[in-house]
């Protein structure tokens, strides 16, 4: 009877302990955490953050996409203002400079991963990523993710059917003009040439590879009085050549940041300039054979092509009137979970960014991917393939989104013919140095 009865006692009391300790096993910290990433790759990422939760116990980090990238800087900002802002935002690249300037917003990755203790070693990021995140004395402010660069995909059964070789895709504007002029004449796609994101593939990386500034300061890297460049006589020269493409019924305009991105996976255009990361679509939705080629340059402009610029984005670590230290390192153990060699390999295997990290460029190598998928390491081949110059680092300029803006509505005037090539590059310039003198003072 008594070792029945401490029987029930031990099994009174195990089971009392167990649901005493349930509760702190199920208590996990909850991160925010904001981005601008619509599908397939919301949904990628997405499941990286799912399978963070499920290797551990501790953290839970809370995804939820805020529509576009702008969308989402907007979000960011004005839930700062309102002192609730997300733990981690994603921000597109060129929204760095001002989310450097939000001091009291961010709390810089340097700072986070060394307040929280978590290991953290900047030397695997590539130089060209880590550098565009970092300040000029290397200490990173943002936690790389995806990064990607523009590339030229093209359709190679339109090119087939236009009597092209589909492998031997242009290197040059000459040859993109002449192939595109071709594909239409053969009908063999409604769209010769188009391009997304224009301001990006047809301004900033079209600088870089030519090694000519898209702004004074190394592009607003050493100061915030840069003032743009884009009225110089290649950026017109180019500008021409995309309103006579037009004229000729070579390339069509397809609207602002991403609208483009739609018509090389529909087989409406053979050929696009767009994110690597649009792979990931094209996998998902193209009924055609398709290749990817490096951006083209003018074969006569000097020092031409050099490296291209990294695009995407970086996770930022926000603050809070509120925020408790295990919410900051929280953050800081699901950023050192993405810059491992096999997230960061998954990651660009399965949507066509760069490995942000040696590591993660070696995994997939060792995984045969490059060998299977021809054409997979163009991003990160072009993006490497010389030394950046003051011209092709990057760039760091204050409200470059709206600069962008800018660019988009005098090319879309001179697109519809009521002003010169010559006469929208100076007012983008007028207009967009305007505001980067806002931005100076107010960030001064």
């Amino acid at each position: 009877m008594v070792k029945r009865f401490r029987g029930f006692v031990f099994v009174v009391v195990a089971l009392f302990l167990a649901l005493q300790a349930t509760p702190a096993l199920a208590q996990r910290t909850e991160v925010q955490f904001w981005h601008g990433l619509a599908q397939p790759l919301g949904g990628i990422l997405e499941k990286i953050v799912a399978d963070f939760n499920a290797s551990q116990n501790k953290y839970q980090v809370n995804p939820t996409f805020k529509g576009s990238y702008p969308d989402t800087m907007v979000a960011a900002i004005a839930a700062f203002r309102a002192g609730n802002a997300p733990h981690i935002v994603q921000m597109f690249e060129v929204g760095t400079a001002t989310m450097m300037a939000a001091r009291e917003a961010i709390k810089p990755v340097h700072e986070l991963m060394r307040e929280t203790g978590v290991p953290f070693d900047p030397k695997i990021y590539v130089p060209a990523i880590k550098g565009y995140y970092s300040l000029l004395d290397g200490r990173m402010m943002s936690m790389p993710f995806n990064s990607s660069t523009a590339v030229m995909f093209y359709n190679k059964d339109a090119f087939k059917k236009a009597g092209l070789d589909p492998e031997k895709p242009p290197r040059t504007w000459g040859e993109l003009r002449a192939a595109a002029q071709k594909i239409r004449a053969a009908n063999a796609a409604n769209v010769g040439f188009t391009c997304a994101w224009p301001t990006w593939t047809q301004f900033e990386q079209f600088s870089a590879i030519h090694d000519v500034p898209l702004a004074s300061k190394a592009n607003g890297m050493e100061g915030m009085d840069a003032v743009l460049t884009i009225n110089s006589p290649l950026h017109v020269r180019h500008v021409q050549t995309l309103i006579d493409m037009q004229k000729e019924g070579s390339f069509k305009y397809a609207g602002r940041d991403s609208a483009g991105d739609a018509l090389f996976p529909s087989g409406e255009a053979a050929i696009i300039h767009a994110s690597s990361g649009l792979r990931a679509r094209i996998l998902k939705e193209a009924k055609f054979s398709w290749g990817v080629t490096m951006l083209p340059y003018y074969e006569d402009a000097k020092g031409a092509p050099k490296n291209s610029i990294i695009g995407g984005a970086s996770f930022w670590a926000m603050t809070a009137p509120k925020r408790t230290a295990e919410e900051y390192r929280a953050a800081a153990e699901f950023f050192k979970y993405i810059s491992k060699p096999e997230v960061v390999a998954k990651w660009h295997m399965d949507t066509g960014f760069l490995p942000v990290t040696f590591g993660g460029f070696e995994y997939t190598q060792a995984q045969g991917y490059y060998q299977k998928n021809p054409g997979a390491d163009i991003p990160h081949r072009q993006m490497t393939r010389t030394e950046p110059t003051v011209n092709s680092r990057g760039l760091r300029l204050g409200s470059m989104p709206e600069i962008r803006v800018v660019i988009q509505e005098e090319l879309e005037k001179a697109l519809q013919g009521t002003q010169t090539a010559k006469q929208a590059m100076d007012n983008a310039v007028d207009r967009g140095n305007v505001i980067l003198r806002n931005f100076e003072k107010t960030n001064r």
